[in-house]
């Protein structure tokens, strides 16, 4: 069955059948990347990261009294 194909075909195939693999994956990785709940997220976070320092500067300061 496949021995008719040549040499020229099977690494066209082999081609297609990676590039169209790294393009899903990287479709992929684009989506969830880009999700709104992890950018809802990392906002969050982003948002509480300077008083969480605060905290931090405080509690240095207090206990080097």
């Amino acid at each position: 069955m496949f021995a008719s194909t040549n040499y020229t075909s099977t690494a066209i195939r082999n081609y297609t059948i990676a590039a169209v693999t790294v393009l899903t994956l990287s479709m992929g990785m684009g989506e969830l990347f880009n999700n709104p709940n992890r950018i809802a997220t990392q906002n969050t976070i982003d948002n509480y990261s300077s008083y969480i320092g605060a905290g931090l500067v405080s509690y240095a300061q207090s206990s080097l009294k």
